[in-house]
Order: structure tokens, then C-alpha cells, then sequence
């Protein structure tokens, strides 16, 4: 019997392996592993592929999140108590984000088709205190329509994009600076390059992208110990900057994103073409923008039962996410919160396996495997 793994990091990194050791040797024989070459390089790569002026290379996607918020708090823009509108399915990094910066996350339900955050319950939500919309690209799939651009504008809200597992996804929308990318729809946005993304380092690493000069130069100095030029803080900071060796790990990657993407793009569309039994429901595949699926999910009423089948099957599978926010012990003050569709999702929700080596082949045979379950009586 095959097996079909989830994700195997050493399998999918092995075609570029070579290529990361001669990076990793540049680094290390350079003797410059901290603010250096690898990192202003990666950079410039990464505002290029997002649309915008400004790329800084941190430490981790909660960290760029964490910075960017911190960020406008020094400029004066944000404030602490203050509101930012946050999509209840989401990985709880997001609000992780908001809560350290000491304001409220406000949470908003979904559509289904997306996954996404509802623009159309974004307007019941706002009060003087709600200052900020953080749309969270989940899955691969963009957040961003007509009416969030426009509630954004209307009401001078700043749009904190987080593009943990979106890089490279197209939006169908012009953003609020004209481009596409997702990353450059709003004002800042959060990258995180953990080893499992489509464009993933080889520890921890995240990027903040803006078009926002002031802004870039403040996370600049807050993730360098506050400091804008050395030994001189003017922040209470932190060290949350990206070291030389993923930045160089990162750039070898980056050469094969479009069809990393591309690829998975193939195996979804296999899915979403050859999955028929009424009992796996497939998420959407839109034309109208660019989808890198990080993730499959499908959704399945009996998930254990969906899951032990596929796995005798061998075909491994997870979960993304099972307890959304407002359920996690962390965040009590939220459980009185009416979020009827992220609640019935995470009960459903089951990812396929659509991570390198799986191809279109694999997933016509996976397709066919879950077409033959049936579910219990």
C-alpha cells in the first residue's frame, strides 16, 4: 500500500539541497551572521514580490505581527485599549499580536466559501475604539474585497495584513496602493517563513513589508534592540531581527516559489475535480485571484472517523485549526462570543495532504480513496 505523507521537510527540501549547503558555506566563510549581505538581499526580494518599497527581515511571523502593532503604538497611531478587528478562524498568532501590545482583539466571523474573514459583518463591528482590520490570508486563500477597502478608507482604519501562508497569492481587488500581491493590499502586512510555509527557512523566520517609510524604519529599530544606529535606543526594544543564515536558506527557496505554487495549485484543482462523495466537502477554487494553497482543507461531518479511514488507507492527514481563539484557554473573556460559522468549521475541518512530494497523480488517487468512505451510521 502507498503511503502518502503529509509533509516530509527533509523529502521536500532534497532537490535544493545542494544549492542550501553552498549558501549555508557563503555564510558561514563570510563571517557575517547578523545583519548582514543575505538579509538586505532577501529583502529587496521579498518587497519586489509583494508590490512594495520596504521589506524588514525579523525573526518569526508572530514577531512581524507583534511589530508592526508595537510600531504604530511609537508612532502614535495606535494606542493601547484600542481595537483591532480580527477573523475568528484564524491561528491564534493573530491575536496573540493584539493582546501583547496590550489592545482588544475584536473577532469576526467567516464566510464559507473563503474561510475568511466576512467584510459584510465588519460594519456591525466598528466603534470609536476599533482603529485597525487584520485580514489573515488563511490557507493560501486572500482576504480582501471591495467592501473592506472601502470600510477601511471610509472609516481611516489601518489594514494589518497577515500573509503568514499567503505568499504570492493574488487578490482579483486592487488594494488600497493599486497592487494585487498580496502583502502590498494594506497598509503593513506580516510574512512568516516557518519551515512548513510554502516558502519556508529552515528555523524560525518573518518579514514585515510596507510601503510606510516611517513605519519600516520603526520596526527596523525596535527588532534591533531599539536602537537606530548602534548603541543608540530610542525604543525599549526588542531582538527579534532574522540571522544570515535563513536569510541565505530563504533565497534559494524563493527561486522555486512560483512553482511551488504552481504545484500546488495543479494538486487542489485535482482534488477539487476528482473529490464526489457528498461527504468531503471541497473548499473553493476562485478565478477571479490567486490562490497558493498552503493548505487543503476540506470539511467532513464525522472527522475521526474520516481520518482513521484515510490513515488505514495511508493517507496522513491534520487538522488546521481545532480550537479557534475564542475557545483557547488564553482567551476566556472570549467565550461569550456568537461565532456560529468558525465554531462549526473547526469541528470539520481536515487538511489534505498537498505538501511536496504529493502530485496531481497523488491526489486523483487520494480523491478516489475518499470517495469509497463511508461515513458512520
Amino acid at each position: 500500500m502507498k503511503h502518502y505523507p503529509f509533509l516530509n521537510l527533509a523529502l521536500a527540501n532534497k532537490p535544493i539541497m545542494e544549492e542550501l549547503k553552498q549558501a549555508a558555506c557563503q555564510v558561514i566563510e563570510s563571517g557575517r551572521y547578523i545583519n548582514g549581505e543575505q538579509c538586505h538581499l532577501f529583502e529587496q526580494e521579498i518587497a519586489q514580490l509583494c508590490e512594495v518599497k520596504y521589506c524588514v527581515a525579523v525573526s518569526n511571523g508572530l514577531d512581524a505581527l507583534r511589530l508592526i502593532i508595537r510600531a504604530y503604538k511609537e508612532m502614535g497611531v495606535l494606542h493601547s485599549d484600542e481595537k483591532i478587528i480580527v477573523p475568528a478562524n484564524t491561528y491564534v498568532a493573530s491575536v496573540l499580536a493584539v493582546s501583547d501590545n496590550g489592545m482588544n482583539a475584536t473577532l469576526c466571523d467567516i464566510r464559507d466559501d473563503t474561510m475568511n474573514l466576512d467584510s459584510d459583518c465588519i460594519e456591525s463591528l466598528l466603534s470609536p475604539s476599533v482603529k485597525a482590520i487584520m485580514p489573515v490570508h488563511l490557507y493560501g486563500t486572500p482576504c480582501w474585497d471591495e467592501k473592506l477597502m472601502n470600510m477601511a478608507r471610509h472609516y481611516n482604519l489601518k489594514v494589518i495584513e497577515d500573509n503568514a501562508q499567503a505568499i504570492g497569492a493574488r487578490s482579483g481587488i486592487p488594494g488600497l496602493n493599486g497592487t494585487c500581491a498580496t502583502g502590498g493590499l494594506g497598509h503593513a502586512a506580516a510574512i512568516s517563513f516557518y519551515p512548513t510555509k510554502n516558502l519556508g527557512a529552515l528555523g524560525d523566520a518573518g518579514a514585515v513589508v510596507t510601503n510606510d517609510k516611517q513605519l519600516a524604519d520603526t520596526v527596523r529599530a525596535i527588532a534591533n534592540y531599539g536602537s537606530d544606529y548602534r548603541y543608540h535606543n530610542i525604543y525599549l526594544g526588542l531582538n527579534c531581527r532574522m540571522d544570515e543564515i535563513q536569510a541565505a536558506m530563504l533565497r534559494v527557496s524563493l527561486k522555486y516559489l512560483p512553482a511551488e505554487n504552481e504545484r500546488r495549485n495543479a494538486v487542489a484543482r485535482a482534488y477539487c475535480e476528482h473529490i464526489s462523495t457528498p461527504h468531503v466537502v471541497t473548499p473553493c477554487v476562485f478565478e477571479d485571484m490567486t490562490q497558493v494553497w498552503h493548505q487543503f482543507v476540506v470539511r467532513v461531518k464525522s472527522r475521526d472517523h474520516f481520518r482513521d479511514y484515510l490513515k488505514q488507507q495511508g493517507v496522513d492527514t491534520d487538522v488546521h485549526y481545532a480550537t479557534p481563539p475564542h475557545l483557547q484557554p488564553c482567551y476566556r473573556q472570549f467565550k461569550s462570543y456568537k461565532l456560529a460559522k468558525t465554531t462549526a468549521l473547526a469541528n470539520e475541518v481536515v487538511s489534505l495532504p498537498i505538501a511536496h512530494p504529493i502530485t496531481v497523480q497523488d491526489a486523483i488517487d487520494i480523491s478516489n480513496i475518499i470517495n469509497e468512505y463511508k461515513p458512520q451510521s
